[in-house]
């Protein structure tokens, strides 16, 4: 290969991993914890998961300031973190958490000194079993060094279907690759692909009647990959169930 060749080749795998958003450096960050030692304080959350356990997230998650959630874009994403620049509190490893909540501002405290997740600070509000794995309790904020990494989930994504006729509110979990949904369309058995609209979180809607239809979704996310999950609930489908499609 000439030089110009290699160039080329050089220029587009950094573009491909600018465009993915992993494997492109640490960022300066700092961390707290929150809910509780068993981070029974951590379920429900602006990302709309409900029980983490149950969804398979378990204590390896989240709360993300306002720079780093971006209206709840971010919920789905997955970081590795790890503490630094702290002998006294840091302990050596890192973290892989997802994003699922949403760290609130604190306006009237400063950003240096209880408002950690004001704008424009980059803040990681981590579940307290998990803080504890890269910092000592007592420590309460550490300084911290976060990138974006590929979520690896077991099983397919998961669609859990609620909502009433006419309105289909469709919360999206358990995805991988990029792990945050940017697009949704849902499709029935004898309808074309419609596009959804993000109600909130990574809840879903659509307002056509699709009851008695095969349900298909197609699921993109941030790095422009789509994955098509076909017929993933039967004309029986009925809300409040959760169904398995396929995963990046």
């Amino acid at each position: 290969m000439d030089f110009l060749g290699y160039t080329i080749v050089v220029a587009l795998l950094t573009m491909l991993k600018t465009v993915k958003g992993y494997g492109s450096g640490w960022t300066n960050a700092h961390a707290t914890f929150y809910g509780g030692s068993d981070a029974t304080g951590t379920m429900g959350g602006a990302c709309g998961y409900g029980n983490l356990y149950s969804q398979g997230y378990g204590t390896n998650t989240a709360a993300l300031s306002t720079a780093l959630f971006n209206s709840g874009l971010s919920c789905g994403a997955c970081f590795e973190i790890m503490c630094v620049n702290d002998n006294k509190w840091c302990l050596s490893g890192s973290i892989i958490i997802t994003a699922t909540n949403f760290c609130p501002p604190n306006l009237a405290l400063p950003n240096n000194a209880g408002g950690w997740c004001n704008p424009p600070q980059q803040h990681f509000d981590l579940s307290q079993p998990v803080f504890q794995r890269i910092a000592q309790y007592k420590a309460g904020i550490v300084p911290v060094q976060y990138r974006r990494v590929a979520c690896k989930k077991s099983g397919g994504i998961r669609f859990t279907i609620n909502g009433h006729s006419y309105f289909n509110l469709v919360l999206i979990t358990n995805v991988g690759g990029a792990g945050d949904v940017v697009a949704v369309s849902i499709k029935g058995s004898k309808t074309g692909w419609q596009v959804m609209s993000r109600n909130w979180g990574q809840n879903w809607q659509s307002n056509s009647y699709l009851n008695g239809q095969a349900l298909s979704f197609k699921v993109t996310t941030s790095d422009g990959r789509c994955v098509v999950s076909n017929n993933v609930a039967l004309p029986n489908w009925s809300f409040g169930q959760t169904y398995s499609g396929s995963q990046f």
